[in-house]
């Protein structure tokens, strides 16, 4: 017979609970573009989820305090960029509030539907817009793939621990 451990009280929920539990899952890492009015905007996303094969189609979370919810609010489309290991600055640069996310080194072109897409990445899909559901200070985008790139060579970035990592063989 197994001793059952001791769950003292529980702890109410919270945002540093959410963010404490959610430290020690690890999640690939993402970065989601549009097309703004003032040029192109772009986040780094830990909250990629595949939804449905038939039609394909994504989901992703953002803030709408975030610097890119307005033009993710009105945009018909939006790039998705599964990342490397090798791009951990890339992740960071993106995530970093204030950086010049296009700019030098950032390597990027127009994609379809005039959707910013990353260079040199694992997988970069261009996808359209279906929904945004209201979840508390965020939204959930739903997305429908329309184009894209699997073929990027690499291993994935992971988020954990509140870092970048690579996987470890």
């Amino acid at each position: 017979m197994t001793a059952t451990p001791d769950l003292g009280t529980p702890r109410l929920a919270s945002p540093d609970l959410l963010r404490s539990a959610f430290r020690r899952h690890a999640a690939g890492v993402a970065v989601i573009t549009a097309r703004g009015a003032d040029g192109p905007v772009g986040f780094t996303a830990t909250s990629l989820t595949s939804v449905s094969a038939e039609p394909p189609m994504l989901s992703f979370g953002v803030g709408t305090g975030a610097s890119s919810w307005p033009a993710i609010s009105t945009a018909e489309h939006i790039g998705v960029h599964i990342l490397g290991e090798h791009q951990a600055e890339l992740a960071a640069t993106f995530a970093r509030s204030g950086a010049d996310r296009f700019g030098a080194p950032t390597n990027w072109r127009d994609g379809h539907a005039g959707v910013p897409v990353i260079d040199g990445v694992l997988v970069w899909l261009v996808c359209r817009i279906v929904a945004r559901v209201p979840a508390g200070d965020h939204r959930i985008v739903l997305a429908e793939v329309l184009v894209g790139d699997p073929s990027g060579a690499g291993r994935p970035l992971l988020y954990h621990q509140g870092g970048f990592n690579g996987l470890r063989d």
